[in-house]
């Protein structure tokens, strides 16, 4: 009987991703032989010899580590590497977020039905030339709105990331609700429709920064390019507006094909579209809002923060990332608790070297605190910042390590801070963060 020796000690292992791992070891010519280490749960047993060559090492697969047409299809759309390259949320928020444009695309053909009709497509009467003014208006007062929002709110969207997502969606719905009653009021079509359009250009950069800023949360092996890839392949637009039904993605194109069996049964009946978009409108709302209530950021914004230090010195302990998230506002986000102002100008901390000297009495930390001279006497604000250092000196240490220990990131934050920074140039030490 003829038999192959082969070495018993391993050499190593590998696996692709998150599947199988085999083994390999030194076959008796000089090859190498692959084993595969999860054979026993699929029903096969035996070595097999593979000599280099092709993707997987080898010019034979391994027995059971084959992979299956299904997770072939799966890899288009999700990110190389997953489930171990992206955060643990990530799949329980694209499969709302599929739901949610799904439900936008279906709003979308009815809203852009609606504004096609009022503009005159289809009526002998329409003239072209007040068709195309009344696009041209649309569109200047959309781009301006872009400017003007990106320069108000284009830094706070990082800190409330879940909330302005929230509120992106909501004012997309608005948007497509005015676009369906446009045609209703012929008399104040255009003046409506501009408003649905400085709508969509606002949702426009508040859908495209959160999204940036949700990828940065969920990559986690550097791969923000593939994760915002796979993103819209699956069907999520880089921002929510209804225009964006027709890109060619998974989610799109299905809506695209129930927007044509639709638009006919529904056009010629007012009542009937109109509740068919409160419908949708209802889908879309609670899957956005389970998407972003599936998510669970890690970084400290100043509403988590606020929930984990409350419980921290009510009860002594952290909350960790998922408790936090879950009861983290999402209505109620936009308003801070309490009036937080970080990286201001000096000359709002204080007007003279004597009120210097005592702020920076007692502690030797990198920042000043003040408290708000119309809410309390100037003595009594020496006090109050002399005892909260007092207090942070004791407890700041646990707390931070409590942070650590519960999963939260702690060497970043999403805390709005303002650009305004000083060095002491008498005592280099000393710097104002």
């Amino acid at each position: 009987m003829a038999y192959v020796a082969r070495s018993e000690a391993p050499l190593c292992s590998e696996q692709f991703g998150s599947g199988t791992a085999r083994g390999c070891r030194a076959a008796a010519d000089g090859s190498l032989q692959w084993e595969a280490w999860g054979r026993r749960w699929w029903g096969f047993s035996g070595a097999f010899t593979t000599k280099p060559g092709g993707r997987d090492g080898g010019e034979r697969v391994a027995p059971g580590t084959a992979v299956p047409p299904l997770s072939r299809l799966l890899a288009v759309f999700l990110p190389q590497g997953f489930p171990d390259s992206v955060s643990p949320d990530y799949l329980p928020y694209q499969l709302w977020d599929s739901v949610q444009a799904f439900a936008s695309s279906l709003s979308g053909s009815l809203a852009t039905h609606a504004v096609l009709l009022g503009i005159g497509v289809g009526n002998a009467k329409a003239s072209v030339s007040a068709a195309t003014a009344t696009w041209l208006v649309k569109d200047s007062t959309g781009m301006l709105g872009r400017i003007i929002f990106a320069w108000w709110m284009g830094s706070k969207m990082d800190c409330n990331a879940k909330q302005w997502r929230l509120f992106a969606d909501i004012l997309n719905d608005v948007a497509m609700f005015l676009e369906i009653m446009a045609p209703i009021f012929p008399i104040c079509f255009t003046m409506t429709i501009c408003i649905s359009n400085l709508a969509k250009c606002i949702v426009g950069v508040a859908g495209g920064a959160t999204r940036a800023a949700l990828t940065m949360h969920q990559a986690r092996r550097n791969n923000m390019a593939d994760v915002s890839a796979k993103d819209g392949s699956q069907g999520s637009p880089p921002a929510p507006i209804p225009s964006a039904i027709f890109q060619e993605t998974l989610v799109s194109l299905a809506g695209l094909l129930v927007s044509l069996l639709m638009l006919p049964l529904v056009s010629d009946c007012p009542s009937l579209s109109l509740g068919c978009f409160f419908l949708l409108t209802a889908l879309h709302i609670y899957a956005n809002y389970r998407a972003v209530r599936a998510l669970v950021i890690e970084t400290l914004n100043e509403g988590r923060l606020w929930l984990v230090l409350k419980h921290f010195l009510q009860r002594g302990e952290v909350l960790g990332p998922a408790l936090a998230n879950q009861m983290e506002p999402l209505w109620t986000g936009f308003w801070p608790s309490l009036s937080l102002s970080l990286g201001v100008p000096l000359h709002r901390v204080t007007s003279s070297v004597f009120e210097l000297q005592k702020l920076v009495e007692g502690h030797q930390e990198p920042y000043l605190l003040r408290w708000d001279l119309s809410q309390s006497p100037e003595k009594e604000s020496c006090v109050i910042v002399r005892e909260t250092h007092q207090v942070l000196d004791k407890l700041f240490p646990k707390f931070l390590k409590g942070l650590q220990d519960a999963g939260w990131r702690t060497e970043n934050h999403q805390l709005e801070v303002d650009e305004w920074r000083a060095t002491w140039l008498l005592c280099p030490e000393k710097k104002l963060l």
